[in-house]
């Protein structure tokens, strides 16, 4: 197979304008704004598939951009990405819809907090309902709060078909996915990126290489022989781990406790059939790894009854995890995503998209413009 997609690049071109490194959501939106603005794109995946890692292992929520520093890139394209998502999706006839969620307090001493979130959220223009307990309960009677924020913007999105769509709009423009492709071997000269992959000598010449690698992109970048190093953070991986609800649950909503430590606490989502998960919670690991461990059940039913209480025990089922592509460790401070053009690290053709984490999905189709104008 390694020969095959050896072949399969080889026969494309010896020669392009843009490597698009990485085929999960980000790639496929950064590939499909570059070859509509008509750059000469090739899109190279490791896996088998696009989109396998934390494109395919998360909430598939629309965020409504809530949580983000005010003038931070995550505030700015999170409500620029989410507008455009929705747009697209309509246009598009993907799977979505904007159901709401409701971040809870269940205890009186958090009511305060609700306020900062909500104010916060004002700033990002983002507005915010505050409900008491007697109207939360009106709208979902299952929970046990003091009172909580209706997110009115919030929604869900068949994160697949999103990108499948993506893939289908960059290749109606030219762009060409090699999947089974690994970047082994990158060597910077002056007009251009040499480009080697699956172990081969670097071949391919691109004159700009955008890095979409996820959790791996620290890695990708330290691949390019002659990038300064100081510029390059450190991965850290944050697993998030999600169980699955045996049976429907009673609500509606998206429901979310309040925010805590490196995550937005365990909280329940819904797909498009109306199946529940619960999730994620922070889980740091050393390795990248998939597997769900049952005994974390014990701290997910605590943590989801005390906003529901009538969690039934049993109730819950080991589902997926997925990994945070991190750039901060535990205990640091969250920081932005970081989009390193020349301006940042020296080096003409490279862009470097590190710590692409939530609410990156929400803010794929902004980001994306954002990114294609730094390579031009």
């Amino acid at each position: 197979m390694l020969r095959q997609a050896n072949q399969r690049l080889s026969d494309r071109v010896d020669n392009t304008d843009v490597v698009v490194i990485g085929a999960g959501v980000i790639g496929l939106a950064v590939a499909r704004e570059l070859a509509a603005r008509g750059r000469d794109t090739l899109i190279l995946e490791a896996g088998v598939h696009i989109g396998a890692g934390a494109s395919s292992r998360n909430s598939e929520v629309i965020h409504a951009g809530i949580y983000y520093p005010k003038g931070s890139l995550k505030a700015r394209l999170c409500v620029a990405g989410r507008d455009a998502l929705y747009a697209y999706c309509r246009e598009r006839a993907i799977g979505h819809r904007r159901c709401g969620k409701l971040i809870v307090a269940t205890d009186p001493a958090q009511l305060p907090r609700l306020t900062a979130i909500a104010i916060a959220a004002r700033t990002n223009g983002v507005e915010l309902t505050t409900l008491d307990r007697p109207e939360t309960l009106a709208l979902e009677p299952e929970l046990a709060c003091a009172g909580a924020l209706h997110s009115p913007l919030t929604g869900i999105v068949d994160a697949h078909a999103y990108m499948l769509a993506l893939l289908a709009d960059a290749e109606s423009h030219g762009a060409t996915l090699v999947t089974r492709c690994a970047v082994t071997r990158m060597v910077l000269e002056d007009q251009c990126i040499l480009v080697g992959v699956n172990g081969a000598e670097p071949e391919l010449r691109a004159r700009s290489v955008v890095n979409c690698a996820g959790a791996d992109a620290p890695a990708v970048a330290r691949l390019m022989e002659g990038f300064p190093a100081d510029r390059i953070p450190t991965a850290h991986f944050c697993k998030g781990n999600y169980f699955a609800l045996r049976g429907r649950a009673p609500f509606r909503r998206l429901i979310y406790p309040l925010p805590e430590g490196s995550g937005l606490g365990i909280h329940l989502t819904l797909d498009l059939a109306g199946a529940a998960r619960f999730g994620p919670d922070v889980e740091w690991i050393e390795r990248c790894n998939y597997d769900v461990d049952p005994a974390r059940s014990a701290h997910f039913y605590a943590a989801v009854r005390r906003y529901w209480p009538g969690l039934a025990a049993g109730a819950l089922l080991p589902a997926y995890a997925g990994i945070r592509p991190r750039i901060t460790g535990p205990g640091e401070a969250d920081v932005d995503f970081r989009i390193d053009d020349a301006g940042t690290h020296g080096v003409p053709g490279v862009l470097n998209l590190f710590g692409i984490e939530s609410p990156g999905l929400t803010a794929s189709l902004a980001l994306a413009g954002e990114a294609a104008a730094r390579l031009s």
